[in-house]
């Protein structure tokens, strides 16, 4: 159990209403619309993106802090009854391979192993199955990108976070294709945490 998540988890929520309000929560929507099939979300926090998905054939969200699954259970149950939660780490899911038509990850490869998570992506997608996300990023921005730097080890150490990742190089590395990428901001967030991306890869046939 991480002492982090067990700080941070009761006030999740709080923390992220006011992002949530201003854009977030209709970014996550607009996302997630194309979510179709056996649908998988890895890092489901505290089941923000639970109101969004719909028409969905069946959904399991992954979650490995306990303190967060906690809050996650609570939330499926008011919300999304259909879903099965299951406790695991991105880097380790604990699926058959090809079981998947989708996988959605949203703000979560900034603090996981970016390349065993997206292994086991890959590896859990059918062929032509689609990674749907919404990451922070490292900004294209010269000046923002070393002030990224230069925060990112207090952004780790409190709350887990790696704000200056290349994360579409590493989606294409992990042998996807990018069929779609927005560069955005994220509402109401630190400038070091601001830059995003938000978009769909198609895993490799």
């Amino acid at each position: 159990m991480s002492l982090r998540w067990t700080i941070l988890a009761p006030l999740y929520d709080r923390m992220s209403r006011k992002s949530e309000e201003a854009g977030l929560g209709a970014m996550r929507k607009s996302l997630l619309a194309d979510a179709e099939g056996r649908v998988l979300e890895i890092g489901g926090g505290t089941g923000a993106n639970l109101r969004y998905y719909d028409g969905l054939d069946s959904i399991v969200v992954t979650e490995p802090e306990p303190a967060m699954l906690h809050r996650l259970r609570d939330r499926v149950r008011e919300q999304a009854t259909q879903a099965e939660v299951v406790q695991a780490p991105a880097e380790a899911l604990p699926f058959q391979d090809a079981s998947f038509d989708t996988v959605v990850s949203t703000l979560v490869l900034c603090g996981v192993d970016q390349e065993r998570s997206l292994g086991e992506v890959r590896r859990v997608l059918r062929p032509g199955g689609r990674l749907l996300f919404l990451e922070h990023v490292r900004s294209d921005d010269p000046a923002l990108a070393r002030f990224q730097d230069r925060m990112n080890r207090l952004n780790r150490f409190l709350v887990g976070c790696e704000c200056n990742r290349q994360t579409l190089r590493a989606i294409e590395a992990a042998g996807f294709t990018i069929s779609r990428a927005e560069q955005t901001t994220m509402p109401e967030a630190p400038k070091f945490v601001r830059p995003a991306v938000v978009g769909a890869a198609i895993a490799a046939r």
